[in-house]
């Protein structure tokens, strides 16, 4: 039986006793919000519910664009703009990086689907090829219906070779798209670590989005939000649980398919392999997010 502290990480079906004791939430999108291709209804509702009780909702995204952008795929998709105050994400991170590398006069490519040259926008990024530039950055697979990171090996050894750094702005692996995984920049950037290339990370698990969110909710609030009154929910163990935990805050874990297969049931036995001793723990397991 997986323990948090002496006892078990307890399964609930509601998160409004969570609530009465938060004042900021750090909600993630993909896996809680949406599936990438519908809203979570029970999510949603929960999001607003808090709102009207005097919360703040954060969407802490790990996307690769810039807030405009993901607020309007949101829009797209039909989550709400009443469940949540501002969004804070992935993107905006690594902007802050790309704007370094260019005051350093560094070539710059980009490694992504189109989608994602909105974070761009604005950096003086002129476009390098892959081939000629000192940093690239990795925003995602160019096909994420259909490549994996095994197509990339050649690419990336190319890149070692020439001592590119890599500025990933999504450090996920995975995600679920309407019931199926696909892979993330996390992902290529994982595997270009593994063969020695050096990479900068932005976004969830890493502190810097934590910091860029705190501040925002401080502004939204009109003073700082004490960290035991902010809850971080969240599917991504290794982003939204560790992030979590690296920024002193308390979590809540979603089960999506991206840790449990399909069929599988969330139990005591499934949280004590998800959620090992000296793992970053989350305080609360729901199968999904409702008030």
């Amino acid at each position: 039986m997986n323990r948090t502290g002496g006892r078990r990480i307890p399964i609930v079906a509601h998160v409004e006793g969570l609530a009465r004791s938060s004042d900021l939430w750090l909600t993630d999108i993909w896996g809680v919000m949406h599936n990438g291709v519908a809203p979570f209804a029970g999510a949603v509702d929960a999001c607003e519910r808090f709102r009207a009780m005097g919360g703040t909702v954060l969407l802490l995204s790990n996307a690769p664009r810039p807030a405009a952008s993901v607020a309007s795929q949101l829009d797209r998709i039909g989550v709400s703009r009443a469940a949540f105050d501002a969004i804070v994400s992935s993107g905006d991170a690594a902007r802050g990086l790309i704007a370094d590398a260019v005051a350093r006069h560094q070539l710059i490519s980009h490694l992504g689907p189109e989608r994602d040259t909105p974070i761009f926008d604005g950096l003086g990024h002129m476009g390098a090829s892959i081939d000629v530039a000192g940093v690239v950055v990795c925003t995602g697979l160019f096909d994420d219906e259909t490549d994996t990171p095994d197509d990339y090996a050649d690419l990336l050894a190319d890149f070692k070779v020439c001592d590119v750094e890599m500025i990933c702005a999504n450090p996920d692996l995975t995600v679920e798209r309407g019931g199926k995984i696909v892979y993330c920049a996390g992902a290529i950037a994982a595997a270009y670590e593994q063969i020695g290339g050096k990479v900068a990370y932005a976004g969830k698990p890493h502190l810097p989005i934590y910091d860029m969110a705190l501040k925002k909710a401080a502004e939204l609030r009109g003073g700082p939000v004490a960290r035991d009154r902010v809850l971080a929910i969240g599917d991504g163990i290794r982003t939204d649980i560790a992030g979590a935990a690296a920024a002193g805050v308390r979590s809540v874990f979603v089960a999506s398919g991206i840790h449990l297969a399909g069929g599988t049931s969330l139990d005591d036995a499934v949280l004590a392999e998800l959620f090992p001793e000296g793992a970053a723990q989350p305080v609360a397991a729901m199968t999904g997010l409702s008030w």
